[in-house]
């Protein structure tokens, strides 16, 4: 399959590193020095020359707020059958946008960062193929993802962003939150150090992604909920009760077996 990337991000460079091993592929980013980093792919310079490489696929991997302008900078080059791909971690409104397109679209998101992941072995990571998209190409990345070994989550458009606020915005607060108490104090805690590399790396992050993370219209109960149970912790130490700090402790050893 001829399959152009836009934008060679880190996901966007590990998607075209994997597909090109069985597929013709050619890229294309705004900054070129970074497209020149990739071998066995064709560089394009310009987004015209989309129009001779005759795409079958095209699959954005540019940065989360300039997904849909990307598809509209790409859709004149495209021939008529081109399907589209997002990556998307919020699909917000791109359901939208490929009702509007009328083509054949697949969107997926690998939930594996590669901040925290290990992209050369990806057996224990996950990603999600959204229920509404065309089969044949969610059977094309069906085969791609579980041949590299990972768990394969299927979720509507709406399931998925509803699955992120808990997924994705929880642990984003709580490190948030951390970070933000942090000063320049030695501390020589193991568990403190954890703490603040998760943070470190989460901080790491494009700002519009995690903008874009808290700013889903589903992560607002995950905060509230956040926010509640904080409150709850508060009251416990307020009283000093060992009685009830004892079946909290219970409560979150179950949740988290």
């Amino acid at each position: 399959m001829r399959i152009a990337v836009i934008g060679t991000g880190n996901m966007g460079s590990w998607f075209a590193r994997e597909l090109c091993k069985d597929h013709e592929i050619a890229v294309y980013d705004k900054n070129p020095e970074k497209a020149k980093a990739l071998k066995d792919v064709r560089i394009l310079a310009e987004l015209p020359e989309l129009r001779d490489f005759r795409a079958e696929m095209l699959l954005n991997a540019v940065s989360l707020q300039h997904t849909v302008e990307a598809f509209e900078s790409t859709k004149e080059y495209l021939p008529e059958d081109c399907l589209l791909c997002d990556v998307t971690s919020i699909k917000g409104e791109l359901p939208a946008y490929y009702e509007k397109s009328k083509r054949r679209f697949v969107s997926i998101h690998p939930m594996f960062g590669p901040t925290f992941a290990n992209m050369e072995n990806l057996k224990k990571e996950n990603c999600v193929i959204i229920k509404e998209s065309d089969q044949k190409a969610a059977n094309f990345f069906r085969y791609f993802f579980g041949r590299l070994g990972l768990k394969i989550f299927d979720y509507s458009f709406e399931e998925h962003d509803r699955m992120m606020a808990y997924s994705l915005t929880t642990p984003f607060a709580a490190s948030l939150v951390f970070a933000s108490c942090v000063d320049d104090t030695a501390v020589p805690g193991a568990t403190f150090a954890r703490h603040r590399n998760l943070a470190k790396g989460l901080l790491s992050e494009d700002d519009h992604l995690l903008a874009e993370i808290l700013f889903n219209p589903e992560s607002m109960p995950q905060l509230e909920r956040i926010i509640s149970r904080m409150e709850f912790l508060k009251h416990v130490i307020k009283g000093r009760d060992y009685d009830e700090a004892k079946r909290f402790f219970d409560k979150l050893r179950r949740n988290v077996e």
